[in-house]
């Protein structure tokens, strides 16, 4: 019966008669602004042969894989680099990151303590800082007090980025529907159903705006370090919000890994925004080495496509709703797939 039918078990098929685009291989060789290659995140590529990555990069036309796992620690990062670096130089970027467990050894002296420890890790062979999520919502100083992410007192860790001509990738806050009630006007009910982990109500979190508005102001405060905004700037749900902080940012871009799946839903915005801002889009798809992952990815780039999935399982994680492709011209795809990256990640 269909009043009977739970919401887990409905599947809808489209009966939409619409054209279907494979893009085996993208206009333009990719460099992958931001992955991962150790667990959860990448499949644990650290524990397989390096050829067998190398080999599906190539049938992806990946020249260049960002890795970010070594923001998670400095044991990660130094494996990262001894075998994946070690292994190929030209292919892989590893970046470090800041221990924040540390906050309460160093107290106020921590942004110092953390620049000192990033230098050590360029030195090692990072190129780039990852800040991860909880910054924002979990990190706390030797006071157990929550640390705002424009905090002065890490200062001297955004000026060291800047003073080695690197970039730091930020992910604050973000999704949106993250921070709301999980009630039935949620549309990322069954993700947070599953993961009641990922749930931030403001209390005990901050609400998502002042989070946002925070990052806003650290980038600004700091425009010598070249930061780049995660998952669309962390805000993917609003562009003009985005268009506004890249407009005040000179030394502000973001990449748009694991949001197409917001994007795609509201192609003409998209493409606008795209178009607009084609010089501060890296590529990136967080979703690991999958190279039918990629080729979503290619598709919604390249393809004027109209609703498919945006996902690679039946029922999209993210939210029951279906993408269009933005039908990018090349002299756009060019930037977006490799040359923005060349120069804001690669420094060439």
């Amino acid at each position: 019966m269909a009043d009977s039918l739970k919401l887990v078990d409905f599947q809808p098929r489209p009966v939409l008669v619409v054209d279907e685009t494979r893009i085996e291989t993208p206009r333009y060789p990719v460099i992958d602004a931001h992955n991962h290659l150790a667990e959860p995140f990448g499949g644990g590529w650290d524990k397989k042969p390096i050829s067998q990555l190398i080999d599906l990069l190539d049938a992806a036309q990946v020249r260049v894989y960002v890795d970010l796992d070594g923001g998670w620690g400095e044991d990660i990062l130094n494996q990262h680099l001894d075998y994946f670096k070690a292994a190929a130089p030209e292919r892989f970027r590893i970046f470090g990151g800041a221990d924040w467990s540390k906050w309460p050894e160093y107290g106020d002296k921590f942004g110092e303590w953390a620049a000192a420890r990033f230098r050590e890790q360029v030195k090692r062979g990072a190129e780039g800082l990852k800040i991860w999520k909880p910054f924002g919502l979990t990190v706390r100083d030797q006071h157990d007090t929550l640390v705002a992410v424009d905090d002065p007192r890490l200062d001297p860790l955004w000026a060291a980025v800047g003073e080695l001509n690197l970039p730091v990738m930020v992910h604050v806050a973000d999704p949106v529907a993250f921070f709301d009630p999980v009630d039935r006007f949620n549309e990322r009910y069954e993700e947070l159903h599953n993961h009641p982990d990922w749930q931030f109500p403001s209390p005990p979190f901050p609400p998502f705006m002042k989070i946002m508005e925070d990052f806003a102001s650290l980038v600004k405060r700091h425009a010598n370090t070249t930061f780049i905004g995660a998952h669309m700037g962390c805000y993917a749900e609003n562009l003009g919000w985005v268009g506004q902080m890249l407009d005040a940012c000179p030394n502000y871009y973001v990449d748009f890994s694991e949001r197409v799946g917001e994007l795609g839903r509201k192609p003409y915005s998209t493409r606008r925004f795209f178009l607009k801002y084609a010089d501060r889009i890296l590529f990136g798809t967080d979703l690991g080495p999958n190279l039918e992952g990629y080729r979503r990815y290619y598709r919604f780039l390249e393809t004027d496509d109209e609703y498919f999935n945006y996902g690679l399982s039946e029922i999209p994680r993210q939210g029951r709703w279906q993408i269009y492709g933005l039908y990018l011209p090349d002299d756009m795809l060019e930037k977006i797939y490799f040359r923005n990256a060349e120069r804001v990640v690669l420094r060439r």
